[in-house]
């Protein structure tokens, strides 16, 4: 087995959660049980290969549970297991510090839209191609 060393341990939880997309794939996975394709249309910036490897990923270290129901059409579905659980309070946090952040550059004169915010509606959104 492969020695770890770590100099803080903040790197071994970014070592689980790091990078651009498993936070976001866990903050959606803290509120339901999901499947790929809905992972999908919550994240639609995310690729389904790199989707594909990172719930691979978290699976691997026991942050993901992923049920494979034996039928036709296949069908999978995500949900965070009880180690994965553990992290909700940093999601939390997380995204707290985000929407804080979002409503200081607001504040400073950036035009920011918070898409998961209750208060937009689809009609408020800007077209983008």
């Amino acid at each position: 087995m492969k020695q770890a060393i770590y100099n803080i341990g903040v790197e071994a939880t970014m070592n689980i959660i790091g990078g651009k997309w498993k936070p976001i794939i866990l903050c959606h996975l803290k509120h339901q049980t999901m499947r790929t394709g809905e992972l999908r249309r919550a994240i639609p910036n995310i690729t389904q290969k790199m989707l594909t490897q990172q719930l691979r990923e978290l699976e691997d270290d026991g942050i993901v549970d992923r049920k494979v129901y034996n039928q036709i059409p296949p069908k999978v579905e995500y949900s965070l297991t009880e180690y994965g659980d553990s992290l909700n309070r940093i999601l939390e946090e997380l995204c707290l510090w985000g929407e804080d952040n979002i409503e200081r550059r607001k504040q400073n004169g950036e035009n920011i839209i918070l898409l998961n915010s209750e208060n937009v509606k689809t009609q408020d959104l800007p077209d983008v191609e």
